[in-house]
């Protein structure tokens, strides 16, 4: 829903401006009811409050197999809390009467065909989500997701990993939109210490082969990671671990979790300007 009546902004409409502005997109992760539902609305106006381009929404899943202990560990207390698919909705319904910025959803497939796939794009529409990342379907078997994202308005997000061909992301830069979700690492998601050469290549590689926006996540962890994949092409920076981490270390003492998220988004945000 939207309740303050104002369109929502896509994809398309917030890279293009930042780009008129010589700015990458700043795109912080949360999962939603960590570490309880009223938090975490908290924390991502901490995000819109400090400089956040676009939102990743977390679904908290019992076997997320791409996500490192970082989010393992979010998903778990979010569940702990009573989150459910539907309370995940309205966490977002919830978002969307403070900004329109895009929301992306991550979520594990098991979490839409559960609910059934027509009912979960519909549902997820009408909470006013933007894109769906699901990082466990592949785009051989993605025909109905696809579908269901195009007959509700919603973007049908992809990964491209360093191992993927370049026919492959041919084939699904053909069937994404909004953006292609770029993985900076091999392996879990979780915070690190630099950005690899790798990672460099493969953004001029994806660059190369389709004209939809990129945004790099995975590993990015450190304002001058932020800096190094907008330096070197990419049109945005996904954050998620690292202010996992700080959720992590500040349990017992919330004001402390928000100042200190605030800070570090602030100073992320300041490191998209190229």
């Amino acid at each position: 829903m939207n309740p303050n009546n104002q369109k929502t902004k896509t994809y398309k409409e917030v890279f293009e401006e930042l780009k008129n502005k010589n700015e990458g997109a700043f795109i912080p992760f949360v999962v939603a009811g960590d570490p309880n539902f009223e938090t975490s609305i908290e924390i991502v106006k901490k995000f819109v409050e400090n400089g956040a381009d676009a939102l990743e929404i977390g679904f908290p899943f019992s076997d997320p197999v791409a996500d490192g202990p970082s989010v393992q560990t979010a998903d778990i207390r979010a569940l702990e809390s009573g989150m459910t698919t539907e309370k995940c909705f309205k966490f977002i319904e919830r978002i969307r009467e403070f900004t329109q910025v895009p929301i992306g959803l991550l979520v594990y497939y098991n979490l839409i065909y559960r609910k059934g796939i027509e009912t979960f794009y519909k549902r997820a529409s009408e909470a006013g989500v933007t894109g769906i990342l699901a990082a466990d379907l592949p785009i051989e078997e993605a025909g109905s997701a696809v579908e269901m994202a195009d007959k509700y308005g919603v973007n049908q997000i992809f990964m491209v990993a360093q191992t993927t061909r370049n026919e492959r992301i041919d084939e699904i830069a053909k069937h994404a939109s909004g953006f292609l979700y770029v993985v900076a690492v091999m392996g879990v998601t979780g915070a690190r210490s630099d950005i690899q050469t790798s990672t460099v290549d493969l953004i001029t590689r994806v660059k190369d082969r389709t004209d939809l926006p990129i945004a790099v996540g995975f590993g990015i962890s450190k304002p001058e990671h932020v800096r190094d994949v907008i330096k070197s092409g990419s049109n945005g920076a996904i954050v998620a671990s690292a202010i996992i981490n700080i959720i992590t270390a500040n349990l017992d003492n919330k004001d402390k979790a928000l100042e200190e998220i605030g800070k570090f988004c602030s100073e992320l945000k300041q490191s998209t300007k190229i």
